[in-house]
């Protein structure tokens, strides 16, 4: 399967689980099918395709209620709900999906749902009754939900992990602003910071993925993930930015991040990986210096526009002629008029300042 593909499965599959976690009308009738000890087999969707392999039951097209699908589900044949999860289509339906799809699944429950979303392209539910399990099957994809406990108890393992990670990441932030006031990044400096950003950045996505199948129940795992991760996706940005080798060939920074995200676990943590992804030269140069523009410290100056931002790196260059520019150098940036000017010359001074203080005491 192309990766562009698995790509929109994957996105298609959490839209499908936020539609079945908890708290939703669709989990409540599941979750009821599961109590009642019976099985069930629902399409969400339908169209022509979807018609065209659907023989005998009902036409209903009444409102959808979780106790409707309950009731419906006792009854053999699959149950057909519209994409938006508000109405009862069919119920009682017998699928004849094409024979010649591929499917690995051994029950005939199973092997339907199976077929049935990769012909038509439309989510498909299973519910076990054997098994006393809820199978979503989207695409090629096959996802069997879990306890929401087991969840939360892997969400939390992952969020501790991330904690730590986070104050590494913090640690090695504070040293690469030091190193930049006093002018001594190595392209190792830089590389660990974004090799510890996209650490945090994968954590906390799969820590999203968990939220995402929590629904309700994961409202504080929200929150805690929110508070941890603030700022992190525009420090990677920004870090792109600083560093950014210029040329002609030289890719976009949403282009590097794009690149950043593919690398396996084992490129992650070599430095020479990064550096050669961040166009920094490869495994030999890690000690060779470079020089910030300075769009890291200036993010950090209060109330200054990311306009003004852009033009301060244009007019300056790198962060050591910014940090050197007095007020009437600031002046000469379109936009920056005598208040803006003193506002970022002692914004820097006391970065500066903390940034070394930190450091060294």
């Amino acid at each position: 399967m192309a990766a562009t593909d698995r790509s929109d499965e994957t996105l298609r599959l959490r839209a499908t689980l936020a539609s079945i976690a908890p708290g939703t009308p669709l989990r409540d009738g599941l979750e009821r099918i599961l109590r009642g000890r019976t099985g069930a087999l629902i399409v969400l969707g339908h169209d022509r395709t979807v018609e065209s392999i659907s023989t005998g039951g009902f036409h209903l097209d009444v409102p959808f209620t979780a106790t409707g699908l309950r009731e419906l589900a006792k009854m053999d044949g699959a149950i057909i709900v519209d994409k938006d999860l508000t109405r009862i289509i069919r119920a009682a339906v017998h699928l004849m999906p094409d024979h010649t799809i591929p499917s690995e699944e051994t029950g005939t429950r199973h092997r339907t749902a199976d077929r049935v979303a990769r012909q038509t392209g439309f989510p498909v539910i299973s519910v076990s009754q054997s098994m006393q399990i809820i199978a979503a099957y989207v695409g090629e994809i096959r996802h069997v939900l879990e306890d929401s406990g087991q969840i939360l108890s892997r969400a939390n393992q992952a969020l501790a992990t991330l904690e730590r990670y986070k104050q590494r990441l913090d640690e090695v932030s504070s040293t690469l602003s030091a190193l930049e006031i006093e002018d001594l990044v190595t392209v190792r400096d830089v590389a660990v910071v974004a090799q510890r950003l996209e650490m945090v950045t994968r954590i906390a996505r799969e820590i999203e993925d968990y939220v995402l199948e929590l629904g309700t129940d994961g409202r504080l795992l929200s929150l805690q993930l929110e508070e941890l991760v603030s700022g992190v996706d525009s420090e990677r940005e920004l870090v792109i930015r600083d560093y950014l080798p210029s040329g002609r060939r030289t890719k976009s920074p949403d282009q590097l991040l794009a690149k950043l995200g593919e690398l396996s676990p084992a490129e992650l943590v070599d430095p020479g990986a990064m550096a050669r992804v961040l166009g920094l030269g490869d495994g030999e140069h890690l000690d060779g210096a470079v020089a910030p523009r300075g769009y890291r410290l200036l993010a950090k100056v209060p109330r200054l526009p990311s306009t003004v931002v852009d033009r301060l790196v244009e007019h300056f260059g790198t962060l050591q002629k910014l940090l050197a520019a007095g007020i009437d150098d600031l002046q000469a940036v379109d936009g920056v008029g005598e208040l803006r000017a003193r506002s970022v010359r002692e914004g820097l001074s006391r970065l500066a300042e903390s940034s070394i203080l930190e450091r060294y005491v």
